[in-house]
C-alpha cells in the first residue's frame, strides 16, 4: 500500500504524529510531503502552489491513500493533480480554525476557514483528534455558512460531513523506561508554546501570587519559543528567579528529565483540542491540573480540574503545595499510547478493516 501524507503547516504536533505514525505501520510505503510552520496566511492557501512548483514528480504519482492534514488546501490539490482524486482521500484535523481563538490584532481568518471546510468536503474520511475537536468544528461550520449571502443551507454539507467523520487521538509513544527517581512533589512545569493563545498571563500572574504568600515551590519553564512572546514572560522571569530551575526551551534530554521530576503540569489555554504536551508530563507522572473547558473534560477526570478562572487555579494550587494529601493519584495514561490506537489507524488506512467510530 502506497500512502502520501501530506503536511502543509508541520507544527511540532504535527510532526510528532507524522513521524509516530509512519513508526508504528511500517509496513506502509510512505511518502511524505511537508512545509515549515511559518507565513502561517501564505502557507495555508498556498500550499498547493508551493508543491506544484517543487514536488510535481511526486505528486504526479499514483497512491492507494492521500491522508492530508486539515491545513492542505486539498480541493485544490486535487484540481491540480485530478489523478489523485482516484485515491482514498483522508483528512486528519489536529485543530479546527472555526475555534481557534483569534488575537485582538488579527483579521478574522475566512480564508483559512475555508481551506478547512473544503479540504473535508473534498474527503472520504475526516478524522479529529478529539470529540471537542469534532463537535467546535460542526458547530463553527454552521454559524459560518449562515454569514454567507443568500442565506445559504447549512444543512445538507454539514449531513454529508458527519457521516464521514471519526474521532481517532494522536497517539503518544509508551515510555522507554519507567520514572526516573528525584520527583519534586512541589516542582511546577509549563511546556506550552511561549504564545498568547495559551494564556500565560492567568498561569504567571497566579504562580507571582503564590509567591508572595511565601508558598514553596520549584517552577521549569519550557516549551516553545519564537521570537516575540508575550510581555508576561519577562516580567515572570524576573519575579520567579527565586522559584526557577529552567527557563526556556531544553535540548530533549534535559526536557525528558523536567518531566519525570515535575510534580505538577499546569494548563491554562484557551486553545487546546487535544494536548500532548500535558500528555506528556502526565506519562511521566507530573499530575495535570486543567480548566474545565475545550478537550480537558473528556479526557481529564474531574479531580485534575479547576473552574478555569485565575482564582480557581490559585486555590487548586495553594491545596496541591500546601497539603500534598490533598492531591489524586497519577494518571494511567496507557489508554493514550500507540498499543492502544495501532490497529484503529490500520483500519483507517486499509480497506476492508472496520473503522471505531
Amino acid at each position: 500500500m502506497r500512502v502520501l501524507l501530506l503536511s502543509a503547516y508541520e507544527a511540532v504536533s504535527h510532526r510528532y504524529w507524522a513521524d509516530s505514525l509512519m513508526a508504528n505501520l511500517p509496513e506502509i510505503t510512505w511518502q511524505t510531503l511537508n512545509l515549515p510552520p511559518r507565513h502561517f496566511a501564505w502557507r495555508i492557501r498556498g500550499n498547493p502552489l508551493s508543491w506544484w512548483l517543487k514536488e510535481h514528480d511526486t505528486l504526479s504519482q499514483s497512491y492507494d491513500v492521500v491522508l492530508a492534514t486539515s491545513m492542505v488546501d486539498l480541493a485544490t490539490l486535487l484540481g491540480l493533480f485530478p489523478h489523485l482524486g482516484q485515491a482514498r482521500k483522508i483528512v486528519y484535523f489536529h485543530e479546527n480554525q472555526f475555534a481557534y481563538p483569534e488575537s485582538s490584532d488579527q483579521m478574522p481568518q475566512v480564508e483559512a476557514k475555508m481551506v478547512n471546510l473544503y479540504a473535508a468536503l473534498a474527503a472520504d474520511t475526516v478524522v479529529f483528534n478529539t470529540a471537542y475537536n469534532r463537535d467546535s468544528f460542526f458547530t463553527g461550520v454552521r454559524a459560518f455558512l449562515k454569514k454567507m449571502p443568500e442565506n445559504l443551507p447549512a444543512a445538507k454539507p454539514l449531513e454529508a460531513l458527519s457521516s464521514r467523520a471519526l474521532v481517532l487521538p494522536v497517539p503518544i509513544s509508551p515510555l522507554a523506561e519507567t520514572h526516573t527517581d528525584g520527583r519534586v512533589s512541589r516542582r511546577i512545569v509549563w511546556n506550552h508554546r511561549w504564545e498568547y493563545d495559551k494564556n500565560p498571563d492567568d498561569f504567571f500572574n497566579t504562580l507571582i501570587a503564590l509567591s508572595e504568600q511565601g508558598i514553596d515551590f520549584e517552577l521549569a519553564v519550557l516549551g516553545q519559543r519564537f521570537r516575540q512572546t508575550p510581555p508576561i514572560f519577562d516580567i515572570a522571569q524576573e519575579k520567579l528567579a527565586a522559584h526557577s530551575v529552567a527557563w526556556g526551551p531544553q535540548p530533549e534530554p534535559q526536557y525528558r528529565e523536567l518531566l519525570a521530576t515535575a510534580g505538577i503540569v499546569v494548563s491554562t489555554t484557551w486553545h487546546e483540542f487535544q494536548g500532548l504536551a500535558i500528555m506528556e508530563a502526565a506519562q511521566r507522572g507530573a499530575l495535570p491540573l486543567v480548566p474545565d473547558r475545550l478537550c480537558f473534560p473528556e479526557l481529564y477526570p474531574d479531580a485534575y480540574h479547576y473552574d478555569g478562572t485565575p482564582d480557581g487555579l490559585y486555590e487548586r494550587l495553594h491545596a496541591w503545595l500546601s497539603t500534598p494529601d490533598s492531591r489524586p493519584g497519577e494518571i494511567n495514561t496507557q489508554a493514550w499510547e500507540w498499543p492502544a490506537w495501532r490497529d484503529a489507524y490500520r483500519a483507517l488506512l486499509q480497506p476492508g478493516l472496520s473503522l471505531p467510530r
